[in-house]
C-alpha cells in the first residue's frame, strides 16, 4: 500500500547528498536502516563504533562494509580539531584533557560531527536513554534564537499517511510554564508544516474557552496569548479540550469564534503526563502509528528513538531528520 507521507518526504531528500549519523553502529537494527536508506540512496549513513566489530556485523548479515561509512571516535584522524572546537563551544566548561575523554563518548562525538558540518543530523537512542541523545545536543548545537528548551512531538499517522496530527510535548518537558508552551506550539507548527500538515494549533487543557478556572488552565490561557502575541501569523487558539479541538460540531457548540476549533492539526498537551498518555491512547485504541518523538527547537536535527524501537523505526527516523536539516 502506497505511504503518502512517506513518499513525499523520500522526494524531498533524495539527491541532496546528507549525511545522518548513527553513534549505534554497532546496532543490528540501526544497520539494517542503514543499509536500507543508503541503498535507495536517500542518504549518506555514518556508523560509529569499533570498525572491527561493526565490520563483522555488516559480513555476518551478508553486507560489505566497504558500502559503509564508519568512523570509530578512538582512531579518527580529525580528533584533535574536533577537540578544540568542543573546547571553545562549551566556553570554559571543559578543558581540553576532558573534551580528549568526553568526545569519546560516541553520542557527543556525533553530535560534534553535526556541529562542525560534517554530518546533516544525527539519530541514537536504540540503546541509549533520551538523556545519552539530548545532553549533547544540548550543549552543543543548542536551542535556536528564543526558544529556551527542545520539545518532542509524536507525528501520529493513520490511513497509510492519508490521515496525520502532530501532538506536542510529550516526551521532553514534565510542567512546562506558559512561556515554555508557547514556543512549543510555536515549534510544532513548524514541524508540522514540515510533514505538509497546514498548522492549527490546539493549546488543550480540561477547560474550553473559560469553562473551568484553576491555575492549570491560566497557565494555557497565558501561553496561548503568548504564542499569539509571537506569532500572530500563525493560526493558535486555547484553551480548549480535545473534543473541542477535534470534532467540528463540538468546537462550533463550546468555541464559536476559534478558527482552530473543530479543525485542529497540531495538539499542545498541558504537560508531559497528558501528552504521554494522550499519544499513547491514540497509538492503541485509535490504530495511529506514532512516530517520534521528533526533537523541536534546535538548531540542527537530533532524533531521539525509543529503546523499543525496530527496524522500521529507524528508518522512518533517520528520513525525517534528513528532512528537518532541510527545513
Amino acid at each position: 500500500m502506497k505511504n503518502d507521507l512517506f513518499d513525499g518526504l523520500k522526494s524531498k531528500i533524495a539527491g541532496k547528498n546528507l549525511k545522518i549519523v548513527f553513534p549505534e553502529g554497532i546496532e543490528s537494527r540501526i544497520i539494517g536502516a542503514a543499509y536500507r536508506l543508503q541503498a535507495e540512496e536517500l542518504l549518506t549513513p555514518i556508523l560509529l563504533g569499533n570498525v572491527e566489530e561493526i565490520s563483522a556485523t555488516l559480513r555476518a548479515r551478508g553486507l560489505q562494509s566497504s558500502h559503509f561509512t564508519i568512523i570509530d571516535p578512538a582512531n579518527y584522524d580529525k580528533f584533535d580539531t574536533m577537540v578544540t572546537a568542543f573546547v571553545e563551544r562549551r566556553a570554559g566548561k571543559a578543558t581540553e584533557a576532558q573534551a580528549r575523554d568526553i568526545l569519546l563518548d560516541v553520542n557527543y562525538f556525533g553530535t560534534m560531527l553535526v556541529y562542525m558540518g560534517l554530518a546533516d543530523g544525527l539519530v541514537s537512542g536504540a540503546i541509549h536513554s533520551t538523556a545519552d541523545t539530548v545532553r549533547p545536543a544540548l550543549q552543543i548545537i543548542k536551542t535556536k534564537p528564543g526558544i529556551s528548551r527542545t520539545s518532542g512531538a509524536f507525528l501520529m499517522v493513520r490511513a497509510y499517511g492519508k490521515e496525520k496530527y502532530i501532538f506536542s510535548d510529550c516526551a521532553i518537558n514534565i510542567d512546562p510554564g506558559s512561556q515554555e508552551l508557547a514556543e512549543i506550539a510555536i515549534d510544532s507548527a513548524a514541524t508540522a508544516k514540515l510533514f505538509d500538515i497546514e498548522p492549527r494549533v490546539a493549546m488543550l487543557s480540561f477547560s474550553t474557552n473559560g469553562s473551568g478556572a484553576s491555575p492549570d488552565v491560566t497557565k494555557v490561557v497565558e501561553a496561548t496569548k503568548i504564542a499569539k502575541t509571537l506569532r500572530p501569523d500563525l493560526k493558535i487558539d486555547g484553551e480548549m479540550q480535545f473534543d473541542a479541538a477535534f470534532v467540528p460540531e463540538v468546537g462550533r457548540l463550546k468555541f464559536p469564534d476559534s478558527d482552530v476549533a473543530g479543525n485542529a492539526s497540531v495538539f499542545v498537551f498541558p504537560d508531559l503526563q497528558s501528552g504521554n498518555i494522550g499519544y499513547k491512547i491514540a497509538q492503541r485504541l485509535g490504530n495511529f502509528e506514532a512516530i517520534g518523538p521528533i526533537l523541536q527547537g534546535l538548531n540542527k536535527p537530533v532524533s531521539d528513538l525509543s529503546r523499543g524501537s525496530n527496524e522500521e523505526d529507524v528508518y522512518k527516523l533517520s528520513i525525517i531528520t534528513a528532512a528537518q536539516a532541510l527545513a
